[in-house]
C-alpha cells in the first residue's frame, strides 16, 4: 500500500506540472487520445513500484503488459480520463491496483488536480480510506439507502448498453428511481465509496479502469460485479456497483446480457 501510494504521487509530480503547460495530443487506433504525460506518468509509477518490487509484473494503460504471468500484477492507468485531461477540465485521476494470482486486493485512486489532490486508497481488509492534501485520512462508508426510490444512480459510458435488449429496461428503471445522473470518471465512484450517491453503471469501460475502484468500494461496504452479475476480472468491460440493498434490485431489473 505505501508503494502504491508513493507511486501515486510521483505520477502527480509529472500530471500537475504537464497541466499548466502546452502538450502534443496523439490518437490511437481507436480514436482515443494519448499524451506524453500519460507515457511519462505510467514511467513514473513502474519506476517505484519495480525499484520495491522487481519480481512483480505490471499491465499499463499506455506499455502494456510486462511479466504478467507473476504471482503479483499491478494494474495501471496513469490518467484515467485522458479526454478531460487534454480539454483541461480536471475530472481525470491515476488508478493503480494490485492483483495477488486473480484478486485483486489493494487499490489507490488519485486525482491529482480535483481540488488539490484527492486520494482514496483500500487493501482487502483493512477499510477504505480518504484524504486531501496533507489532511488525515478518514475512513469511507457507503449510503445505507435501501429503496430504489431514494436511490442516486450515476451513470458513465453506456454504448454498449444503449445497442443492448437491456437499454429498454433501464429506461424502465429511470422512473423508479430518485435521482439520475452522469458524473463519470472517477467521481461518481469515489463519492459512492463516501456515501454521496447509491450506485454506478457503466457498459463500456476496461479493468485499468476499475481496478483499484473495485477495492476502495468494496472495502466501504459497497458490492462490485458486472453488469451481468459476473466476478470483476481483467477482461471486464461493464461494471455495476451499488449499496448491498440495491445492488440485487438493480441486477434484476436490468437483465443483461453481454450477447
Amino acid at each position: 500500500m505505501q508503494a502504491a501510494l508513493e507511486a501515486a504521487d510521483a505520477a502527480a509530480q509529472v500530471i500537475r506540472t504537464a497541466y499548466a503547460q502546452p502538450f502534443d495530443v496523439r490518437y490511437k487506433q481507436d480514436a482515443s487520445p494519448v499524451t506524453e504525460v500519460d507515457e511519462n506518468a505510467e514511467k513514473a509509477i513502474k519506476q517505484v513500484l519495480q525499484t520495491r518490487f522487481p519480481e512483480h509484473g505490471f499491465f499499463g494503460e499506455e506499455f502494456g503488459r510486462e511479466n504478467a504471468d507473476a504471482d503479483f500484477l499491478w494494474l495501471i492507468d496513469p490518467i484515467d480520463g485522458t479526454k478531460s485531461f487534454v480539454r483541461r477540465y480536471p475530472v481525470f485521476s491515476t488508478q493503480i491496483a494490485l492483483m495477488q494470482r486473480g484478486d485483486l486486493i489493494v487499490g489507490v485512486s488519485s486525482a491529482p488536480c480535483w481540488y488539490g489532490t484527492e486520494r482514496l486508497w483500500a487493501a482487502r481488509g483493512e477499510g477504505a480510506w480518504f484524504a486531501r492534501d496533507d489532511e488525515t485520512p478518514r475512513p469511507l462508508a457507503v449510503s445505507k439507502v435501501d429503496r430504489l426510490d431514494r436511490a442516486t444512480l450515476s451513470t458513465g459510458n453506456l454504448k454498449s448498453l444503449a445497442q443492448s435488449p437491456a437499454w429498454m429496461r433501464f429506461g424502465e428503471l429511470i422512473p423508479r428511481l430518485h435521482r439520475i445522473r452522469g458524473y463519470g470518471d472517477f467521481l461518481h465512484y469515489h463519492w459512492l465509496a463516501d456515501g454521496k450517491l447509491d450506485a454506478v453503471l457503466e457498459s463500456d469501460l476496461n479493468i485499468l479502469d476499475i481496478a483499484a475502484l473495485t477495492v476502495i468500494l468494496r472495502e466501504a461496504g459497497a458490492v462490485v460485479s458486472e453488469l451481468d452479475g459476473g466476478e470483476v476480472n481483467l477482461d471486464t468491460r461493464n461494471l455495476l456497483a451499488a449499496v448491498p440493498a440495491l445492488h440485487p434490485m438493480l441486477l434484476e431489473a436490468l437483465a443483461y446480457t453481454s450477447g
